[in-house]
């Protein structure tokens, strides 16, 4: 289960590992060597099972042959090309497919590497926006509580996960937050949206009162709430934002980097919902994980505005070294010819089976809330007293080994498997927690 000292590297201390505890590591250390499918494979031959796409990310599965093929070809045809002021022609055929794919309105791709750098990418999208138009007075951000923005200075912002924003500040001024629309009283247990609480809502009209909608560049929130613990917006609730924003001229982003490329049935959770945003930030299942990718989708209208500047200027002074890399765009290619050939039916199909097998979990030890939305899932546990975080961590330990790998923040479990999924690999997950929980103090 464990890797031991034979097989592991020389040293565990030059890598600097994101959002881990150093020292818990190498008490406890998980490597990997292989994957394919719903499984990974440790380095002493363990089997795995992948309750998190990896990392919200592994949406077609693990090392599916038609995404290597793609890259290798690639990478010795054209390994590289910059995308200032020059291309290559899979860069265009892939903006091409994802507009295609996206919400109607929706019509451009500028290309990133990341979750993050798409966020950061789309505030300062926003802001660009309203001064082509005249209004360079709308600089002020609004976010929501629990939200996860990725980890660079403007995302970190407009997120509502505070242990992030501890080291880190001072942060972006003029930001403000939403409430997260939900109360486990009224919705706890929820499938799906929950019938309450689309007056959350409201709570953005008294922001932009206060605030002057003169002054307010963008409201950014996820469709579906992921990292914060999955939290899927109320009935009415998101079409009461998009409301909002287009009467008072300011423009609604969807940060889609969890909830895009089929994890809730559609290639976006804003086609599901039916609420079309100005802006989505994307990445993860664009690539399925195999080459760091991401973009944001906007609307003609946003990118009119920056088309009003005169002819001889760059429109949109911003981008990155790898926008458009011709292996992620291979990638990229490659996974949309998946979903599109059957595997966003698939995962479709199946998210009724995860629902029902999830909230099975009702009523099993430690277990004090469950929500589910397309193959997402989050479950709160009861928390030890006097140690928050604990029986969480106790169940992530006892579920890896059994062979089931889940994500836990504090003391909330969050799922979301690979769309290739079966019924009886759900049954095997939920069974794996469910006998976990029986043995956690």
């Amino acid at each position: 289960m464990l890797a031991t000292d034979a097989t592991l590297p020389n040293s565990l201390d030059a890598f600097w590992m994101p959002f881990t505890a150093h020292r818990a590591f190498r008490q406890a250390r998980r490597m990997f060597v292989g994957a394919e499918g719903m499984y990974y494979r440790t380095d002493d031959g363990q089997k795995i099972m992948d309750g998190i796409a990896g990392l919200w990310c592994v949406n077609a599965g693990h090392g599916q042959p038609r995404i290597v093929e793609a890259i290798q070809q690639q990478a010795a045809r054209l390994d590289f090309v910059s995308s200032f002021t020059m291309s290559h022609p899979a860069a265009f055929e892939l903006a091409s497919r994802l507009t295609a794919a996206a919400p109607d309105g929706i019509d451009h791709v500028f290309f990133t590497n990341s979750g993050s750098e798409s966020v950061d990418t789309a505030l300062k999208i926003a802001r660009g926006y309203h001064r082509a138009r005249g209004q360079a007075g709308r600089t002020k951000f609004i976010g929501r509580y629990k939200s996860y923005h990725g980890v660079n200075f403007g995302g970190l912002s407009v997120g509502g996960i505070a242990r992030h924003k501890l080291d880190f500040g001072p942060l972006l001024p003029d930001v403000d937050h939403l409430s997260l629309p939900y109360d486990p009283k009224v919705s706890g247990f929820s499938q799906g949206q929950p019938a309450a609480g689309a007056d959350y809502a409201e709570e953005l009209a008294r922001l932009i009162a206060l605030h002057d909608p003169s002054t307010i560049a963008a409201v950014i929130v996820e469709p579906v709430t992921g990292s914060g613990g999955v939290y899927p917006p109320p009935i009415g609730y998101l079409d009461r934002l998009r409301a909002l924003c287009t009467e008072h001229g300011i423009l609604l982003i969807f940060d889609e980097v969890i909830t895009g490329f089929g994890r809730t049935g559609p290639m976006f959770a804003s086609q599901r919902l039916e609420v079309t945003p100005d802006l989505i930030a994307c990445a993860k299942g664009m690539t399925n994980g195999a080459v760091p990718m991401g973009g944001v989708l906007a609307s003609g209208a946003v990118f009119d505005a920056y088309m009003t500047r005169p002819s001889e200027q760059i429109e949109l002074a911003h981008g990155y070294t790898y926008s458009a890399h011709p292996l992620g765009c291979a990638a990229a290619l490659a996974v949309l010819d998946i979903y599109q050939d059957g595997l966003l039916d698939q995962g479709a199909a199946v998210m009724p089976a995860w629902q029902e097998l999830l909230h099975s979990l009702r009523g099993t030890k430690h277990v004090a809330d469950i929500r589910t939305f397309g193959l997402l899932a989050g479950i709160d546990l009861a928390p030890r007293d006097g140690a928050p975080g604990a029986r969480g961590a106790a169940l992530n330990q006892a579920c890896f080994e059994a062979g089931v790998l889940i994500r836990t923040a504090g003391d909330t479990v969050m799922l979301s498997p690979p769309l290739v999924i079966s019924r009886g690999e759900i049954e095997t997950l939920v069974g794996t927690i469910g006998d976990a929980l029986a043995r956690v103090d």
